[in-house]
């Protein structure tokens, strides 16, 4: 079986992981080349596992053409540039969410992608790749809830990670394309349908070190789609119990929920605290299996020589609507797309 050859840019928390997805959990992929502007990170991990090549540049990188594709997990700035240059210089492209910072970099990124429609793009929402999720849209494909009018997502991080966001807020693009922008996507693809307006709002509730950057710690947004369905957004920094993403659509025929409880597993503790489970503590133990299945998808893509279901349009869209958040958060008023 012929392996295809990935070099990775960006190697911090989920880098590291997807790199490791790449390496040792799928069969017809093969990590050939590892970048990070960070030079303890490209050592440690080519001297642990014995990783042919190692960068410090990405443009560097660009030039080894032993490789058939690069898989892009550096900050959201790169992204939208590291795409084009990737496509630019022949190369299969996959990149982790947002496409980009400013809907201008994501609207770039869709003509590379057009440009080089021989090439296979794929972006990184995962949770379209989570087994409940994927099961939860068969069954609104099927009728089960007979026609969607109403989502609502919340996506809450857990407090203990709320340094890593402070450290981060300045280049984050802020909470909506930082935090819900996965939940955008989702509604998007539930209700077959791109939005209309929004109004949204939010403050910070616990943590002002988010007010210089113009975010918040916690918002929430009200979205009309095209179709006429709402959709209730909410996103949060500072959840007590762990990392709580929950999705419910209702319909004309009833509804369904995803991890209304973040279960980390079937294990209920009794003891003298009362009936105790544990949820899960952040998006790597919660995603694990969908990270992996979304990276299969694009190697197979590459090939078998087909395009995913995930576009560059995809990125588009989502990022439209939460830049739209992002400014009626900003101005308190009511935003149409």
């Amino acid at each position: 079986m012929k392996k295809v050859k990935i070099g990775i840019v960006g190697l911090g928390r989920l880098g590291r992981k997807h790199a490791e997805n790449i390496a040792f959990r799928v069969p017809n992929a093969e990590l050939t080349a590892v970048c990070s502007i960070v030079k303890s990170e490209v050592d440690e991990v080519q001297r642990a596992w014995d990783i042919k090549y190692g960068y410090y540049s990405f443009d560097e990188m660009l030039g080894n053409k032993e490789l058939d594709a690069i898989f892009i997990s550096s900050s959201s700035g790169e992204h939208c540039r590291q795409i084009e240059a990737a496509l630019d210089a022949g190369f299969h492209v996959f990149s982790e969410k947002p496409l980009g910072i400013t809907v201008e970099e994501c609207l770039s990124a869709a003509r590379a992608v057009e440009r080089h429609g021989d090439k296979v793009f794929m972006l990184g929402f995962m949770r379209r790749y989570d087994s409940s999720y994927a099961y939860a849209k068969r069954k609104i494909e099927e009728g089960l809830i007979g026609k969607p009018y109403l989502i609502r997502c919340y996506g809450l991080d857990p407090v203990n990670a709320i340094q890593g966001a402070i450290r981060f807020a300045e280049t984050s693009g802020g909470i909506f394309l930082d935090m819900a922008i996965h939940d955008f996507d989702l509604a998007r693809w539930y209700l077959e349908s791109e939005a209309k307006s929004v109004y949204a709002i939010g403050g910070c509730y616990a943590y002002k070190e988010f007010e210089k950057y113009g975010d918040a710690d916690n918002a929430a947004a009200l979205v009309q789609f095209e179709n006429g369905a709402m959709g209730l957004f909410y996103a949060g920094r500072t959840c007590a119990h762990g990392y709580h993403i929950e999705t419910e659509v209702v319909g004309t025929k009833g509804s369904l929920r995803i991890g209304t409880v973040p279960y980390k597993n079937l294990v209920t503790v009794f003891n003298e605290t009362g009936a105790v489970n544990e949820c899960v503590g952040g998006f790597l133990e919660r995603f694990d299996r969908a990270y992996l299945n979304e990276l299969r998808e694009f190697v197979n893509c590459i090939v078998e020589g087909r395009k995913p279901d995930v576009t560059v349009y995809d990125g588009v869209k989502s990022t439209e609507l939460a830049y739209a958040a992002k400014e009626s958060f900003e101005g308190n008023k009511l935003v149409f797309l």
